[in-house]
């Protein structure tokens, strides 16, 4: 697609989480309206887009009802099927295209394009069968054993440590293809977050410094506070590499660790936005969602510039209950009045455990002073310190 979409033009997109609504807004900032794919009925984007699209995400009649709405379609979420992206490529310009969605929703297929790219990560194996198990290199462990396909946030991985624990863990997530990667002593998790345009411009984000409890990212500091400017530098090169390697039309975040000894490894992408960069709505002149709308409507592509150091926290369902499993209200009264705290809820129904419910973002004008306001939130929210 060369054509430009200009405002007043109706973007689509397939999922209606809260990547979905965040995208939404940004359309809409920017003067778009925005149609959204979604079989629930109450979904945090179907919910303020100007229209809901409610099928499945394979549903012909959905699909061509998507593509009836829409002059340009995107996605929210990973593992929407590439399938569903391929069939409306057929008659709008889509982006990310399905060819590097599949790449990504598949760790063997995301591992060999690291590869290929030149880009270091963890040595790894693929298991399909009982004799890729039993060919398992002595070294590989102790390491973790993750589903090749719908893994995200910590689900589908166990670590193991002898050949009888893998065994019984590949067993235990019903012999399913998986990646075994070997457990490396980590220092660091960043990431990155490119924006490429379909003539190839490409723009990132500031690299994120990002801390997970439990599989789920829980805070993210930028500038990143430990990481070395080679360290920053060599993350984003390696993500645009990968990005121009697979022809990426989009925003995509790549995650890395930094091991022990300073070396950086590439763990895994998203072929959306991500939750590390979240922050960039508050924090940015241009935000994520923005990119991901400029990259769709084909808008030119400025590098964002980071105008306020920024933490941000993961808000998720456990805040909504007390230490007796008794629902309660988060203090947000007294979490907005500490300065530079901006509270972002994601319109969801009903809270529950692990499930991400929004995600508060401190800005100041230092970072230390960022951190400082954002432990006085943990405190009174009940997170831990970080």
């Amino acid at each position: 697609m060369s054509e430009v979409l200009l405002p007043g033009a109706t973007l689509g997109v397939l999922g209606g989480g809260q990547l979905g609504r965040m995208f939404v807004h940004a359309a809409q900032a920017l003067g778009y309206a925005a149609a959204v794919l979604e079989a629930d009925a109450h979904s945090p984007a179907g919910t303020v887009a100007q229209h809901q699209v409610r099928t499945d995400y394979l549903d012909p009649q959905g699909l061509a009802q998507l593509a009836a709405l829409s002059a340009a379609i995107t996605t929210e979420f990973e593992n929407v099927p590439a399938q569903a992206l391929a069939t409306l490529a057929a008659t709008r310009p889509v982006a990310p295209s399905a060819d590097a969605v599949a790449v990504c929703q598949d760790r063997a297929a995301e591992k060999a394009q690291f590869v290929r790219c030149g880009v270091p990560c963890a040595p790894h194996a693929l298991i399909e069968s009982e004799a890729q198990l039993q060919a398992v290199a002595d070294e590989l462990l102790p390491g973790i054993l993750k589903t090749a396909r719908m893994g995200y946030d910590g689900k589908g991985q166990v670590r193991v440590r002898t050949r009888a624990e893998l065994a019984d863990a590949w067993r235990a997530l019903k012999q399913v293809p998986c990646v075994l990667e070997k457990m490396l002593p980590l220092q660091l998790e960043l990431s990155v977050i490119v924006a490429r345009s379909r003539d190839g411009q490409t723009v990132h984000l500031p690299v994120q410094q990002n801390l997970h409890r439990d599989g789920i990212l829980a805070v993210t500091q930028v500038p990143a506070p430990q990481a070395s400017a080679a360290q920053q530098a060599q993350a984003v090169q390696c993500a645009e590499r990968i990005a121009t390697a697979m022809g990426y039309v989009g925003v995509l975040c790549v995650e890395f660790f930094v091991l022990q000894d300073g070396a950086l490894v590439a763990n895994e992408m998203a072929p959306r936005p991500h939750n590390s960069g979240h922050y960039s709505i508050d924090a940015c002149d241009v935000s994520q969602f923005e990119l991901q709308v400029r990259t769709l409507a084909g808008l030119p592509l400025v590098a964002p510039r980071l105008h306020s150091p920024a933490v941000m926290l993961n808000l998720l369902g456990d805040l909504w209950f007390d230490a007796q499993g008794r629902e309660r209200a988060p203090r947000w009264d007294a979490v907005l009045a500490l300065p530079g705290v901006h509270l972002h809820l994601y319109g969801k129904a009903s809270a529950r455990p692990g499930r991400k419910m929004g995600h508060l973002t401190v800005t100041a004008d230092t970072p230390e002073a960022a951190r400082g306001v954002a432990l006085q939130v943990a405190a009174l929210l009940g997170l831990p310190p970080f």
